[in-house]
């Protein structure tokens, strides 16, 4: 019954060359972002699915696994398995800024703080940092924040506040400025979060 109401209002085959990782759309609604293990990063146009810029190849050495827009969609970041953090123009894709060797092990999950100031990271080393944007200089971090990969990490809606998701099934929340632990569900799922 579902899917009978679900309309698929564009689609874009052989979008990347090999598997999509990371899908984000632009705050305003326009444009996706898509990163791929191919590497590559690309913005489309939502409406006709069209590449708004040339591609970014070998964007990262390695799997590109995260991106997402700037809450005001001129920047783009993105994470890899590579364990650098970098940040594009979102209508160039010209780098503006890099920060290798961000986590010692594939980066999961990158995104930007609502205010557009910070970048959270999780990671396969079980790490959660928070970077400055300005230089991606590190504003902190928590180590052994999970027992297994980090494989998801979001701010709430205020910032104060950021989430994390593990293979160990356990959903954590954080003070955004302290990275201390708020709350804790274990065993949140059945299987890897």
């Amino acid at each position: 019954m579902i899917a009978m109401l679900m309309n698929c209002v564009a689609e874009k085959t052989n979008a990347h060359s090999d598997i999509i990782r990371s899908v984000a759309f632009s705050p305003d609604g326009t444009k996706i972002v898509s990163g791929s293990h191919d590497k590559t990063i690309k913005v489309w146009d939502l409406d006709k699915l069209e590449l708004l810029s040339e591609e970014k190849t070998n964007a990262h050495h390695l799997y590109v696994r995260s991106v997402a827009f700037s809450p005001d969609g001129t920047k783009i970041v993105s994470g890899s398995d590579d364990g650098t953090i970098k940040v594009w123009d979102s209508d160039k894709l010209e780098m503006l800024s890099e920060k290798t060797k961000a986590h010692s092990d594939n980066i999961r999950s990158v995104v930007f703080s609502p205010d557009g100031t910070k970048i959270v990271s999780g990671s396969d080393d079980q790490t959660i940092k928070v970077w400055d944007l300005g230089k991606l200089e590190l504003l902190s971090a928590k180590t052994n924040a999970h027992s297994q990969l980090i494989s998801s990490v979001a701010f709430s809606p205020d910032g104060t506040k950021i989430v994390s998701g593990s293979w160990d099934k356990t959903i954590k929340v954080w003070d955004s400025a302290t990275l201390g632990l708020l709350s804790e569900k274990t065993d949140a799922h059945s299987n890897w979060i």
